[in-house]
């Protein structure tokens, strides 16, 4: 019996599928701020503390990201987001932030938190 249990131990360790956990790429900021002179072509979201999203001064809600990231990105196709997220803001609401700019077609995103 003893066999028997050992033997089924064995083979569920080799037969075991291990899944390699994926993450989102982040870039980290460095200690000092560098100029940017391609900030005006940066497409600007601000994620508020109640969990409002903003672009171009006006309130949307996040699924209306996608369509604003498109819109904007035809007129610069070069330019990335820049999400300024507050440091109380819904992390949830950020992260669907970034989905839909993804969706929307731009992976250069660089994060700022305000206060």
């Amino acid at each position: 019996m003893l066999d028997f249990v050992i033997n089924l131990l064995i083979f569920f360790i080799i037969t075991a599928v291990f899944v390699k956990a994926t993450a989102v790429q982040v870039n980290r900021p460095t200690g000092f701020e560098q100029p940017n002179e391609d900030d005006s072509k940066s497409i600007q979201i601000q994620v508020l503390d109640n969990g409002e999203v903003w672009v171009d001064n006006r309130s949307i809600d996040v699924r209306a990201v996608r369509a604003n990231v498109e819109r904007m990105s035809a007129v610069h196709p070069d330019a990335g987001v820049l999400i300024l997220a507050n440091d109380m803001a819904p992390s949830g609401v950020v992260v669907e932030v970034v989905d839909q700019v993804h969706l929307g077609g731009i992976y250069n995103i660089t994060f700022t938190t305000t206060n």
